[in-house]
Formats: structure tokens, C-alpha cells, sequence
């Protein structure tokens, strides 16, 4: 008879810190920061939806919340993504 390992960490994605400053996202053992000054969607959202962290695929995150979602890649490379403003 075998058994299951005990206490084994199910999700690959956290939150781990919300700061004035921004939000750190723990993802396999990697820790990414993302600043409000980069990532302004996050600023102003409950704690409940920021921590509310999906990742669809390896290295991909959704908030379904707050409907975001960013690779590894931006969140890392930021200024390689520039927000663009859209006019009305």
C-alpha cells in the first residue's frame, strides 16, 4: 500500500508582499517585483483581488478579478512592454 507525500505546496503562484511600492509575486521558487510605476492596474485593488493570482500556463499569471494578465517576461523586462495610452 503506498501513500500520498503530505504537505506538498499545490500552487506554483503566490503573492507574497503588498508595499506602497508595488507587488511581489512568488512563482517557482522565483520571487518577481512588480511596481505600481510599471504595473499602475494594481494600485488601487483590494488585497483580495491582487492575491486572487491564477497561472494558466508555466510562467503566465491571470487576476481574474481585476481581469490582468502578464508573463514572466514582462513582469521581469517591463520597459520592453511600454504601456500605450489609448485616446477616446
Amino acid at each position: 500500500m503506498s501513500s500520498l507525500a503530505h504537505g506538498n505546496n499545490t500552487s506554483a503562484v503566490e503573492v507574497t508582499h503588498i508595499s506602497t511600492h508595488g507587488v511581489w509575486l512568488l512563482a517557482h521558487k522565483k520571487e518577481l517585483f512588480m511596481p505600481y510605476d510599471d504595473f499602475p492596474w494594481f494600485k488601487d485593488q483590494p488585497v483580495k483581488s491582487i492575491i486572487n493570482v491564477e497561472e494558466q500556463l508555466p510562467g503566465h499569471f491571470y487576476w481574474p478579478d481585476i481581469d490582468i494578465d502578464l508573463t514572466e517576461e514582462i513582469i521581469e523586462h517591463p520597459e520592453r512592454f511600454p504601456l500605450k495610452a489609448r485616446s477616446t
